[in-house]
C-alpha cells in the first residue's frame, strides 16, 4: 500500500501478532492493490473488454461499498477513476511534470465512471466494460485497518489501536482504563498566513477515524498546486480550498472512503451531504489569515 503501519496492543505475543497482521496486510495488497501487477485488481484493469471477473469475498465487498458511495455522491467519489489518477501523475505509471491536455482529459473522463460497471452478485464478478482502471487508494487502507482489527479480537486482543498510513481504529481501553486518544491529522497554514489549524483530541472506543487532504501529495505545475485528490466529475485535481476532512465512523472502510468524497465535493457541499446522512465531519478550509473550521452536526453530537 506503500505506507507504514502500527498497531499498539494489550497483551498477545509481539511476535505471533506480528506474523498475524502482516498476513492481513499482504491478503490485502494480493487483492486490492493497484500497484501490484498480480493483484486481482490489476488483473481486472487489465482484462480486455467484455470479460467477467471473479473477485474473491473482501474485494468485492468493497468494490460494491465503493459503488454505493459513488452512488450517494452522485460520482464525487468514483472507484473507477483510475485512469484519471495515472494521467494526472498520481498512479503506477508515474510522475508528471505538468497537465494533461483537455483531450487527454476528456479520453480518461470516458474510460473512468462507475456507472460503466456492471456486477453479478451471485457469482462474485464484475464485468470489464473496456478501458476501467479501479483504483482502491481512498478505501483500502481503511478496510485493511478494519481487517486487522477484527484479527485482533478474534485472536484474544480486544484491547489495541490500529494505523495504517494515518487511518486509525481503536477498540477497548488501554491499561490505564483510558481511551485511545488520538489527534485528527492538521494541514499546514499556506504562506503568508498566521493561524494554523485547530487542534482535536478524540476518543477511538469502537471508532475509526480517517482523513483526507490537498497537502498528501500534490506536484507544483509553474505556480499551481496540484493535489493527489482529483474530481471524477471534472477530471481535474480539486482547487476549491479546502484542506482537509476528517471522518469518524463505526468502519474505518467507510471512514476512508466518506473523507475523499466530501474531501473532493468541497465545504459547502461535502458539509450539507455530511449533515444529511449522519456523518460526523470536521473541514478544514483555507482562508488568507490560516483555516476556517466547520464541522457536521453528526461530529458535534460526538462531543457531547
Amino acid at each position: 500500500m506503500g505506507t507504514s503501519w502500527s498497531v499498539k496492543a494489550v497483551g498477545g505475543d509481539a511476535a505471533v501478532l506480528r506474523l498475524g497482521i502482516e498476513r492481513c496486510l499482504d491478503a490485502v495488497v494480493r487483492e486490492m492493490s493497484h500497484w501490484e501487477p498480480s493483484s486481482s485488481l490489476s488483473r481486472f484493469n487489465a482484462a480486455p473488454m467484455g470479460t467477467w471477473c471473479e473477485l474473491p469475498r473482501d474485494c468485492f465487498e468493497v468494490l460494491s461499498q465503493a459503488l454505493r458511495i459513488a452512488d450517494q455522491t452522485e460520482g464525487a467519489y468514483d472507484p473507477a477513476a483510475g485512469a484519471l489518477v495515472d494521467l494526472w501523475g498520481f498512479g503506477p505509471p508515474g510522475p508528471v511534470l505538468s497537465a494533461p491536455s483537455e483531450d487527454d482529459i476528456a479520453v480518461a473522463r470516458k474510460r473512468s465512471c462507475w456507472q460503466r460497471l456492471e456486477l453479478d452478485g451471485a457469482r462474485r464478478r464484475v464485468l470489464q466494460p473496456g478501458g476501467v482502471q479501479l483504483d482502491f487508494s481512498a478505501i483500502a487502507k481503511g478496510f485493511a485497518v478494519d481487517r486487522v482489527s477484527e484479527w485482533l479480537g478474534a485472536n484474544g486482543v480486544p484491547h489495541h489501536l490500529v494505523e495504517i498510513g494515518g487511518e486509525l481504529r481503536g477498540c477497548g481501553m488501554k491499561p490505564d482504563g483510558q481511551p485511545w486518544w488520538v489527534a485528527l491529522e492538521t494541514p499546514l497554514p499556506h504562506e503568508g498566513a498566521f493561524g494554523a489549524a485547530p487542534e482535536h483530541l478524540v476518543a477511538l472506543h469502537g471508532l475509526s477515524l480517517a482523513t483526507s487532504g490537498d497537502y498528501r501529495r500534490f506536484f507544483v505545475d509553474g505556480d499551481v498546486m496540484r493535489s493527489h485528490t482529483i474530481d471524477p466529475r471534472s477530471g481535474r485535481p480539486i482547487d476549491h480550498g479546502l484542506a482537509s476532512v476528517s471522518v469518524l465512523h463505526a468502519q474505518c472502510m467507510l471512514a476512508d472512503a466518506w473523507s475523499t468524497a466530501l474531501m473532493v465535493m468541497g465545504l459547502d457541499e461535502g458539509l450539507a451531504l455530511a449533515n444529511a446522512r449522519g456523518i460526523a465531519a470536521v473541514f478544514m478550509q483555507r482562508v488568507e489569515d490560516g483555516f476556517l473550521e466547520r464541522m457536521s452536526k453528526a461530529y458535534v453530537a460526538q462531543l457531547a
